[in-house]
């Protein structure tokens, strides 16, 4: 997880970077009403950029949170847009800083883990299929199949490939050759009932 602060009028402008995914925070560590201009004003700048915002305000008493309040509906802030966490002291606004873009991370990651998952079990299906096909040849086995994927690739360039092409990237017989390439191109040797 990488971090960058910039200090921006009295507050920081925290960029975390986790696995891709760029969390932008905006630190105000103490409500002073008379900076609410430039804070809204950055605030109004960066969720323009920056998909995951948030906006940390620490409010050390009630007066502040009541000023903060007026002056968040003041500004016609939507709600949750970037999402705004009001904390009792600097200590704690850094601590939510640092689990948010923690649990960003972390979410990111589970999401590339499960399109990760989802990708290899289409791909063991796809590859199932392609064996299928493929061992649908009389006298082509998995090993013959799993040559012709490694050599050539998928069922429509091996449906295109000449014989003497399997034959040189390949460590299949003529005869197997052959087979492979009157089973793309003859209709009546691929609709006949394969014999073992």
């Amino acid at each position: 997880m990488a971090l960058i602060g910039l200090d921006w009028i009295g507050f920081q402008d925290f960029l975390f970077n986790n696995g891709g995914l760029s969390v932008a925070f905006i630190f105000e560590t103490d409500w002073l009403p008379e900076r609410e201009s430039a804070l809204f004003s950055r605030v109004s700048t960066l969720k323009r950029q920056f998909k995951y915002l948030y906006v940390i305000v620490v409010v050390r008493s009630a007066e502040q949170n009541e000023s903060f309040n007026q002056s968040y509906f003041n500004y016609g802030m939507e709600l949750g847009c970037p999402t705004f966490v009001p904390v009792c002291d600097p200590e704690m606004g850094f601590e939510k800083i640092v689990r948010i873009a923690h649990a960003r991370g972390v979410c990111r990651q589970k999401n590339i883990v499960a399109a990760m998952r989802i990708e290899r079990e289409q791909a063991v299906q796809c590859m199932d299929a392609f064996l299928r096909v493929l061992t649908s040849i009389t006298g082509i086995d998995s090993h013959d199949a799993n040559a012709l994927a490694q050599a050539i690739g998928s069922i429509e360039a091996i449906a295109k490939a000449s014989k003497e092409f399997i034959l040189e990237n390949t460590d299949l017989s003529t005869e197997k050759a052959e087979r492979i390439v009157r089973f793309f191109r003859d209709p009546q040797y691929f609709l006949s009932p394969k014999l073992n």
